[in-house]
C-alpha cells in the first residue's frame, strides 16, 4: 500500500511541477528570465522530488504498471490547464482522457 501512496505522491508532484513550469513560462518574456523565475525553479524541484517518490514506488510496483499509471498526470494537467489558462478541453481531449483512464485502470487491475 505504501508503494501506491508513493506512486500517487510522484504523480501529484509531477502535476505540480508541470503547473509551476507553465506558470513560469507565461510570466516571463525571454528564456533566461524563465529559468530564473521562482515558479520555474519550483517546478523543477517538484519534478525532482517526484522522481524520488517514484523510485521508492517502483521498488515494489512493477515498472510496467507504475510508468503507465503516471499517465494520470496528463488527465489532471489537461483539466487544470483548461481552468487556469483557458486551454481547449473539447471532445478530442475528453476522448483522450477517457482512453488514458481506461488504460490505467486496465493495467492496474491486471497487476
Amino acid at each position: 500500500m505504501i508503494s501506491y501512496l508513493m506512486l500517487f505522491a510522484a504523480i501529484a508532484l509531477g502535476v505540480l511541477g508541470q503547473i509551476l513550469l507553465k506558470t513560469g513560462s507565461v510570466r516571463t518574456q525571454d528564456v533566461m528570465n524563465q529559468f530564473l523565475d521562482p515558479f520555474t525553479i519550483g517546478g523543477l524541484f517538484a519534478y525532482g522530488f517526484g522522481a524520488l517518490f517514484y523510485i521508492v514506488a517502483i521498488k515494489r510496483i512493477p515498472v510496467s504498471v507504475a510508468f503507465p499509471s503516471v499517465a494520470l498526470s496528463y488527465v489532471v494537467v489537461a483539466i487544470c490547464a483548461h481552468y487556469m489558462w483557458n486551454e481547449p478541453l473539447g471532445w478530442q481531449q475528453f476522448g483522450g482522457i477517457v482512453l488514458i483512464g481506461a488504460g490505467v485502470l486496465l493495467i492496474n487491475t491486471a497487476a
